[in-house]
């Protein structure tokens, strides 16, 4: 049939008339020419210009008349041979979408039933947008809580917002007076800090956001008041919308998040700003989070210099030195301790303590903290050790501590070449003496532990240490390690005596760093408690050196 003759006017199928003409959705009929046949009531409505004798194309969409061809083979499809009875398309008439069923009818026309499916494909779109954004939350979240770091996570939500949310993302942290410190995320997604000292009150509702109040609509934002020290570098042309929003952090507000967009891209809306809320709390609960772990890191850093062990040295003419080894892994301190208080002038006495507080861990150490300060705070009765031991116990039992610990402590002073020590234990395994033939030796002192009884007594050793000679002062951490073949066996106090007289005429430090391997490598991979030990050590070679006529000399190595 030639395309160009004229439609038929005249209706055709009028029984089949019957079933569709009372359709509730749009039927066009059109004949194999393309030439429509009739319509419904509601095809009516839609297609006004469509009636019985008109060509197909003139009244309705392209999509249809192009699919009706191709069905009866007028315009051939340029992919496929075309669609065949039973083929849906699809296409917009207006603001609405639609489905058109081609059904054929017995003498050769195609009646195309029009579907609205614009409330479906609407519920699609929205149910796929929030998957989309539920699946960007989340990965989101795992990025924002893979680190602790406060700098690496305004980095990341700067990125973020960046990429999926608008053009470009500000991060602005609570300003410390006028000094705002700001990280910007551009198009080319390179992430700056910058600090500055601007009014925030130049952006309207970045100063409440920082406040921790709700966000104002972006409508309410003029994109021209946008100062130009929260636009990034490298932000092309000017800003078309922009979009406010608290990070809302733990008590306090976190900081605020900038989004801007520009003139070439349409508005934000108001489900999408919604989205950029839900995106902000959990960057703000991140960075909150990172922020308080900084806080309570540099905390625990400063709190934890004054309960390590000090580093030790020589003084006056002895020598001293100190190893900790603390039951975890992962700690720094726990409930062995040692201290050593020089004396203020030659001839007076040095005083060494070294404890084992019950337990291990952040708990012990609370106490080896006090152990430690009262101690200092007792120093100028350090030369009676059993009243020293008696105010430490008494101050211990009047504390809400239930944990005690054991003592060793000794005066120190080097008089005419020779080391004199008073050494007194409370409750603590007696100091070994390494004489210079290699004989071990027990110190003669024992006494009663500290913080579990009112009333404690304990007795005082004299010792002598000739030069080249150690005393050496241990925790039961070291003779307790258990370890060996088998795993199960103790280091053992016969163990350690023979260490030690391997060790006859070794300096102090060479002689507590042969120990703590010797009982490091018994443990092996296994758990041990805290060890610490402390050598006191007459050196080989020292004597007075000449200060003047008049004032003493002092000890030189």
């Amino acid at each position: 049939m030639d395309i160009s003759q004229q439609p038929s006017a005249g209706p055709r199928g009028a029984g089949a008339g019957a079933t569709w003409g009372s359709a509730p959705c749009p039927v066009v009929v059109a004949d194999p020419s393309g030439g429509v046949v009739g319509t419904n009531a509601a095809a009516s409505v839609l297609f006004p210009d469509a009636t019985a004798g008109t060509w197909l194309r003139d009244v309705v969409p392209a999509w249809i008349a192009d699919a009706h061809a191709r069905l009866r083979g007028i315009v051939p499809s340029p992919r496929t041979a075309g669609p065949g009875p039973g083929t849906i398309v699809h296409g917009t008439v207006g603001d609405r979408t639609f489905e058109a069923h081609p059904t054929p009818t017995g003498d050769g026309d195609v009646m195309w039933w029009l579907l609205d499916d614009t409330d479906r494909r609407l519920a699609e779109d929205a149910l796929r947008t929030e998957r989309e954004r539920a699946a960007f939350l989340a990965g989101a979240s795992s990025a924002l809580l893979s680190s602790l770091n406060l700098e690496r996570c305004m980095e990341v939500t700067a990125e973020l917002a960046a990429q999926h949310l608008a053009d470009a993302a500000v991060i602005v942290a609570p300003p410390r007076g006028r000094k705002v410190r700001l990280t910007f995320c551009g198009p080319d997604g390179e992430v700056v800090h910058r600090t500055v000292q601007d009014d925030v009150r130049q952006l309207p509702g970045l100063a409440e956001a920082l406040r921790g109040f709700p966000p104002v609509p972006s409508r309410w934002i003029d994109p021209a008041a946008v100062p130009a020290w929260a636009v990034p570098e490298g932000f092309t042309g000017p800003v078309g919308s922009a979009v406010v929003t608290p990070l809302p952090g733990h008590g306090v507000p976190a900081g605020a998040l900038i989004l801007l967009r520009s003139g070439r891209h349409t508005a934000f809306t108001e489900s999408e700003e919604i989205f950029a809320r839900l995106f902000a709390s959990r960057a703000g609960a991140a960075m909150s989070a990172a922020r308080m772990y900084a806080e309570q890191a540099a905390i625990t850093a400063t709190l934890m210099r004054e309960l390590l062990p000090p580093r030790l040295h020589a003084v006056h003419g002895v020598e001293f030195a100190g190893r900790y080894r603390p039951a975890g892994m992962a700690e720094r301190v726990g409930g062995d301790f040692y201290d050593v208080h020089p004396a203020a002038e030659e001839g007076q006495e040095t005083l060494v303590v070294l404890g084992d507080v019950c337990g291990k861990g952040l708990e012990a150490a609370v106490l080896t903290g006090k152990i430690r300060n009262t101690v200092q705070a007792l120093l100028p009765l350090a030369e009676d050790h059993q009243r020293l031991l008696g105010l430490l116990n008494g101050a211990l039992m009047n504390s809400h501590h239930t944990r005690f610990a054991t003592l060793a402590m000794a005066s120190v002073v080097r008089r005419a070449g020779v080391v004199r020590l008073r050494v007194t234990s409370a409750g603590h395994p007696a100091p070994l003496i390494v004489r210079a033939d290699g004989t071990v030796e027990q110190a003669r002192t024992r006494g009663t532990l500290i913080g579990a009884f009112w009333d404690v007594s304990s007795t005082t050793a004299q010792v002598e240490l000739a030069p080249g000679e150690t005393c050496l002062f241990f925790t039961d951490g070291i003779t307790e390690a258990r370890g060996g073949p088998l795993g199960d066996e103790y280091f053992g106090l016969p163990r350690l005596e023979s260490a030690l007289a391997r060790c006859a005429g070794m300096p102090a430090e060479a002689v507590v760093e042969h120990v703590q391997m010797l009982a490091a490598q018994w443990v092996g991979r296994g758990g041990h408690d805290d060890m610490a030990t402390v050598a006191v050590t007459a050196p080989h070679h020292a004597h007075l050196s000449a200060v003047n006529g008049h004032t003493r000399g002092r000890y030189t190595a």
